[in-house]
């Protein structure tokens, strides 16, 4: 079973990643929750131009990918849920609370040290949140993201079809939670009791810096209620706030592939994260 699903693993990830890139696409079209303020032509082709570098960057340096690290490790012993005997559901349980814990804290880290807000601005200078905002992240970014990632997985010793399920489900779940769709309020309130919705992550998508520093999950939506970071909704409102970096809102700066690359070695010092000031220009 395993060397069947390390054989199609990434074919199962891309079906359900295009599928769904797919159907959220039209259907954010049909019940969008907020004005565009610029086409999908002027965001597309630079945030999907990022997502295929991402892959890319993946591919090369990472040719196992977290799957194929978990059968290694579970191969030898390694990682603390191998070392309990407990049944295989609860494992995979475990797992997938480990693992979107680890992406909660990563997420903090990544807006607490400045080097690395650095990198992770690049995802918040979108001037429009779609479903293609959930693939923005910079290749150095999502190579850090992997290592932490791996070492995740060997140290919880997470078995391997709990690390497919979580890519899957955490691609799934970034692509619906930056969607631009309108749910009705009556299914947003009880939904985000069990993941993250669109109305739940566009607060941390927001102009506005303490608004900006909540609701880090990705997937899962209790870590910030346990830990303090839950913003319920944004002070402006939904169809009234502004979504960005208020030192970001040229769309010359923000949504051409190359100007992408380039963002985290430019800009204005002084652009804060949790961790304070930044440093360099």
């Amino acid at each position: 079973m395993a060397q069947l699903l390390l054989t199609h693993g990434l074919m199962l990830r891309l079906v359900v990643s295009l599928g769904l890139l797919a159907v959220l696409a039209v259907a954010e079209a049909w019940r969008p929750r907020r004005v565009r303020s610029l086409t999908r032509w002027q965001r597309w082709p630079g945030n999907l131009g990022v997502a295929f570098a991402d892959a890319l960057a993946v591919k090369l340096l990472f040719p196992l990918a977290a799957f194929g690290v978990a059968v290694f490790a579970a191969q030898r012993g390694w990682g603390g849920l191998n070392l309990w005997n407990i049944p295989e559901w609860l494992k995979i349980v475990l797992a997938l609370l480990g693992l979107d814990l680890t992406i909660y804290l990563q997420h903090v880290l990544f807006h607490a040290v400045p080097m690395l807000w650095r990198l992770h601005r690049m995802h918040h200078t979108d001037l429009d949140l779609d479903v293609t905002s959930g693939a923005r992240f910079h290749p150095i970014e999502i190579i850090l993201s992997m290592g932490i990632k791996l070492a995740a997985v060997v140290a919880l010793g997470a078995p391997a079809v709990s690390v497919l399920l979580f890519e899957i489900i955490l691609n799934a779940t970034a692509m619906f939670n930056h969607s631009n769709l309108a749910l009705p309020l009556a299914l947003d309130r009880p939904l985000r009791l069990l993941v993250v919705t669109p109305d739940m992550h566009r607060v941390h998508h927001s102009v506005i810096p303490a608004e900006t520093n909540s609701n880090f999950g990705f997937n899962m939506p209790w870590w910030d209620r346990l830990l303090g970071t839950y913003c319920a909704q944004p002070a402006a409102g939904h169809e009234g706030m502004s979504i960005g970096l208020a030192a970001f809102r040229d769309p010359a700066t923000t949504s051409p592939l190359g100007a992408m690359l380039v963002q985290p070695f430019t800009g204005p010092a002084g652009e804060t994260s949790l961790g304070g000031a930044e440093s360099g220009g």
